[in-house]
């Protein structure tokens, strides 16, 4: 949990369990990658994540945060279900038991790359909540660093957009099969 002074943001915390959506996840929770998917971080990118000129607050840092993890959030939500729809009809096209899916639709959700995109996501958590860690005790916010949050954050939201288009990808090949 990341701390910018006062207040404790939950934030991280939130985004954290919002990138580590493991391969079981995938098979019990909504989850796709339909064009409208890019559009929360698109929205994060132009709104809050533009460089911040001037004085700044603590709540702009939070607002930073909230932004994020409801692009994350919104990401998640308009992705988890479609996904969800491509592995039930990957299973009846090849005519799957309950176990041959879990086999079989493992590799689609967990492999190498999957796992650099929640290695780069948790090194992204990381440095957040490093930078709350690392200044919740300041008497006033180091501007400066705002540009830098807006940064991890953008590049967190980027990372999951990459990961989703990924398995998409992956899973439109399997069932083109």
């Amino acid at each position: 949990m990341a701390r910018w002074g006062n207040k404790t943001l939950a934030g991280p915390a939130v985004l954290a369990v919002l990138c580590s959506m493991s391969w079981f996840a995938a098979f019990w929770e909504p989850a796709a990658w339909p064009a409208h998917a890019q559009e929360p971080a698109q929205q994060l990118g132009q709104q809050s994540l533009q460089p911040h000129v001037g004085d700044c607050a603590r709540e702009d840092f939070e607002n930073v945060v909230g932004e994020a993890a409801a692009a994350l959030r919104d990401l998640n939500q308009k992705n988890k279900p479609s996904f969800q729809a491509k592995l039930r009809e990957l299973k009846d096209k090849r005519g799957w038991s309950h176990e041959a899916f879990l086999a079989g639709a493992a590799p689609l959700v967990q492999d190498e790359t999957i796992a650099d995109y929640d290695r780069r996501s948790e090194q992204y958590l990381a440095q957040i909540t490093d930078m709350g860690q690392d200044n919740a005790s300041d008497a006033a916010p180091d501007c400066g660093l705002l540009a830098q949050l807006r940064g991890y954050m953008s590049a967190l939201v980027e990372a999951q957009q990459a990961k989703w288009a990924y398995m998409f990808a992956k899973i439109e090949a399997e069932i083109a099969k």
